[in-house]
């Protein structure tokens, strides 16, 4: 048995039913579990023997809508983690889908993992997710009077309003975006001779 088929099957042991979808492909195990089951199955990850994921290395905020250019019928936001076992030697990709597109929300992993803690700021930060139970959920790259999430696929390009400094008020000011959208089409050179080419 390969040492992935031997973590595969420690989370089919460990997790149960509350694994809803496992992944294993190019050497990496996927698994996905239900909002419900999210703090119960990232403790049993952390805390189980057999799996011993101690850190939490990435968790990020997925904005599904228009997946590979195409329609998504699913649930629209997802939350990736990505854990490391030292003491296995070993990794797992974590990942569970807000219930509610409107109000996306899942809970908060930042008792179980301190590392979550600014991992889950950035996600409300650029996606609006909200971690239920995050003790210190506000901005963290964007401006406190910054409108919207710039990384769901929604977000205008060249977004809502613009900052500037006003000489006058001797202030930055913020005003709605006075940038034209336009296409900009690359001037493409070509030689009949290229490369010594005929």
């Amino acid at each position: 048995m390969t040492r992935l088929e031997t973590l595969q099957a420690a989370l089919e042991n460990v997790l149960g039913s509350k694994l809803k979808h496992l992944v294993s492909d190019r050497g990496e195990i996927t698994i996905t579990v239900s909002a419900d089951d999210y703090t119960e199955a990232a403790l049993a990850l952390r805390d189980d023997p057999a799996l011993k994921f101690e850190q939490l290395i990435d968790l990020c905020g997925v904005d599904y809508s228009n997946y590979k250019d195409q329609p998504w019928d699913g649930l629209r936001y997802c939350i990736v983690s990505h854990l490391l076992s030292v003491t296995q030697n070993w990794r797992v990709r974590l990942k569970v889908f807000a219930q509610d597109d409107d109000v996306p929300t899942v809970a908060s992993l930042n008792d179980v993992w301190s590392a979550a803690n600014w991992f889950e700021r950035e996600a409300f930060d650029l996606y609006g997710i909200i971690f239920d139970g995050h003790l210190d959920l506000r901005r963290i790259l964007t401006d406190y009077g910054f409108i919207g999430h710039p990384f769901r696929k929604d977000f205008p390009v060249s977004g809502h309003v613009e900052m500037r400094y006003d000489p006058e008020q001797k202030r930055v000011i913020y005003q709605p975006v006075t940038i034209e959208p336009r296409e900009i089409t690359p001037r493409i050179v070509r030689e009949d001779n290229y490369g010594g080419l005929q």
